[in-house]
Order: C-alpha cells, then sequence, then structure tokens
C-alpha cells in the first residue's frame, strides 16, 4: 500500500522526535485540574497498570486519530471521552500489547498491523488509581473501526490538527464520584475531552511540534 508523502515525512520526523527527552509533566500540566481533591495524590504500590492507543493514520491529507466515547456506567470513567485503552493482565507481554489488544477488543483494530513508534509520559489517573501509558502507533491507511457496544458508545476520528486551536479549549466544573472538578478541557463534538486524555493530546502535540519555529 502506498503512503502518502506528507504522512510518511509526518512519521519519520514524530520517531525522531520521540527518541529525544519528552516534555513529560511541563507539557502535561496545561491541561491539569485548577482544583480537584485528588490533586497532589501520588501513585503506590497498589496503583494499576494501564494503557491506551493513540493511533496516527492518513486521511483526506490529514492526519487523523482515534478517541472514544465510553458508555455510562458506575464510574469515574462513565460517558467520558478517551483513548482506546485498558488495564494490563497478566498474559500480556508488556503495556504495548496492553494498548493493542485493548484497542482490538473496544474498537475491532486490527493490531497485527499497527506500528508501534513509541511512548509518552506515563500519567496517573488518581480517582481511579491507574497509571497509563500512552502508546503512540500509526496505520498508513484509514482504519474500518467498529465500536464494541459493551464498552464504547461511539467511536471519533478527530484531525490533529484540531487540538492545536485555541478555540476549543474551554474550562468547567465536572462533576465526578465524590468530587468537583474545575479543570481545561478541548471540546469534541459538544463532548469535553479532559482530564488524562487532555494531557496526553497535549504532550503528543508538544512533541510532533518540538522544533517548529
Amino acid at each position: 500500500m502506498d503512503v502518502p508523502e506528507f504522512f510518511s515525512l509526518f512519521i519519520e520526523k514524530l520517531t525522531a522526535n520521540l527518541k529525544k527527552p519528552l516534555p513529560g509533566e511541563t507539557a502535561q500540566m496545561m491541561m491539569e485540574a485548577f482544583t480537584a481533591g485528588y490533586l497532589g495524590v501520588r501513585p503506590t504500590e497498589q496503583t494499576r497498570k494501564s494503557a491506551v492507543l493513540m493511533l496516527l493514520y492518513p486521511f483526506k491529507n490529514e492526519i487523523y486519530f482515534t478517541l472514544i466515547l465510553r458508555n455510562s456506567y458506575d464510574g469515574f470513567h462513565s460517558g467520558e471521552i478517551g483513548f482506546p485503552g485498558g488495564r494490563y493482565e497478566q498474559g500480556d507481554e508488556d503495556l504495548i500489547q496492553t494498548a493493542l489488544r485493548e484497542a482490538q477488543e473496544e474498537i475491532g483494530l486490527r493490531a497485527d498491523e499497527v506500528k508501534v513508534l513509541g511512548t509518552l509520559t506515563e500519567t496517573y489517573i488518581a480517582p481511579s488509581d491507574f497509571l497509563v501509558l500512552p502508546v503512540v502507533g500509526y496505520l498508513p491507511y484509514r482504519p474500518d473501526l467498529m465500536p464494541d457496544p459493551r464498552e464504547v458508545q461511539q467511536i471519533f476520528e478527530a484531525k490533529l490538527n484540531y487540538f492545536s486551536d485555541p478555540k476549543i479549549l474551554g474550562c468547567a466544573k465536572i462533576r465526578i464520584p465524590g468530587d468537583v472538578v474545575l479543570t481545561p478541557y478541548y471540546e469534541l463534538n459538544g463532548y469535553k475531552t479532559w482530564g488524562a486524555t487532555a494531557k496526553m493530546i497535549r504532550e503528543l502535540l508538544t512533541v510532533v511540534h518540538r522544533d517548529d519555529p
């Protein structure tokens, strides 16, 4: 399959940038909550490991990635926008395999065709006590995806450059079990993308544009 030249150049640049020191919390803090009961809480030995997949691909001369709207349930991440992913299981070789396996289960992705470029900085989600590894991968084509109705309400295909537009940034009070969080967010299709997902997007953008003027 022929890969568009613009996408090949993008992947080449991103691969090189991921090998450099990551911006980490410096970038992520731009999307950190202003007030929340969990601020300052750190992971412990009991903190659970998980991973998500940040899947990049070309479509109509643009670079896209995939986000999901999770189903509503009795828990901290009910009805939230996020990347496909989930908790590490004993049968997983590592957290990269966790991200690929979960993405295959949640959105019907052909995980064996994904090319993994690297990872971003682990992000701690204090309310649910998960330490999440963002895995960056790509496909040279637009995937045909199917949401798992047990976990995923909707799949969003988002342009990477969309998140560089300051007009989509906002700030809101968001209610979670046992707390009300005042936080920045990205607006996407009428939904608020905030928390760990927003932090990961912010770090990815920082890595992508590391050497830009």
